[in-house]
């Protein structure tokens, strides 16, 4: 027998097979395109959801955010190509663009194999599973910064996978949970220092009107009041800002939802936060790295 020759579509069946495993975005925001800003606030929500429905089919959902803007989750990659299409809801005039960050998701690894590797070499290596960025952990360590093996991945998912492959190593994923943002100018949660509306504060005496640079009076918390620096990771405002943000990655919650859910935890009226903080066993932990000298 002579040598089996290739189909004449083997080479679009390859094509198919590595198209299908291609990110694709899931969460797009539609903007009305008017020239008095109207928004979908005045649209009846019967004709957004049967004009959905005819340009795009069944979808995942559809939401109208605060706004006015809609929020569509699509569920397959040709919705997806369609969406980023459209022009008009209807007779609607419509702008499409994909979700800045709801298309993202990060997770975070540990591999001491890795730990000597180039990031490019080690992105390359992963790319193929839907990263598309790797950032290393590092610590302080008697004033110098020091790399650690924990990388943080970013995938184009909204959730992120089981695992990983780093060649022949598996590797689980850990939900990436960032430590609370925190303004250098008024040491509120929530918010940086280049859209601080606030006024300038000490983060080590919680006074007004100076910076802690040069700051040489006692400490005090600007958020819990406690006789400590406004960025101490022992402060009660931080430990419930972490729980929060925790409890928003865990369960892909919003963050209005996961500060409901914390603050119902909270503790009863007349004792504080702080207290109830030092005297509940901790029964979850939000940290992604070992202690020092772990």
């Amino acid at each position: 027998m002579g040598k089996k020759k290739n189909s004449p579509f083997s080479g679009h069946h390859n094509d198919l097979v590595k198209h299908s495993n291609t990110p694709f975005d899931t969460f797009f925001i539609l903007k009305r395109t008017t020239t008095t800003n109207e928004s979908f606030h005045t649209v009846s929500p019967f004709l957004v959801e049967k004009a959905i429905t005819a340009n795009l089919g069944i979808t995942k959902s559809t939401r109208k955010l605060s706004s006015g803007d809609l929020l569509i989750e699509i569920a397959t990659r040709q919705q997806a190509q369609q969406i980023i299409h459209l022009k008009y809801l209807d007779t609607i005039p419509v702008t499409v663009s994909a979700h800045a960050t709801l298309n993202f998701s990060k997770g975070v690894i540990s591999c001491g194999e890795l730990l000597h590797v180039p990031m490019e070499e080690v992105l390359k290596g992963f790319q193929p599973q839907g990263v598309t960025h790797v950032q290393r952990i590092k610590i302080r360590r008697n004033g110098h910064l020091i790399d650690t093996k924990h990388l943080i991945l970013t995938f184009h998912s909204p959730k992120i996978p089981d695992s990983v492959r780093a060649g022949y190593i598996k590797l689980t994923v850990r939900p990436y949970i960032p430590n609370p943002l925190r303004c250098y100018k008024c040491q509120r949660f929530g918010h940086s220092k280049t859209s601080c509306r606030g006024t300038l504060t000490c983060a080590r005496c919680a006074e007004a009107g100076h910076d802690s640079s040069d700051c040489t009076a006692s400490e005090k918390c600007v958020n819990c009041k406690g006789s400590h620096t406004s960025f101490s990771r022992s402060c009660s405002a931080w430990k419930f800002e972490k729980e929060l943000i925790a409890e928003k990655v865990k369960k892909n919650i919003s963050f209005l939802e996961a500060r409901r859910l914390v603050k119902s935890r909270a503790p009863a009226p007349g004792t504080s936060y702080a207290s109830a903080v030092g005297k509940k066993p901790e029964t979850t932990s939000t940290r992604i790295l070992p202690k020092q000298g772990q």
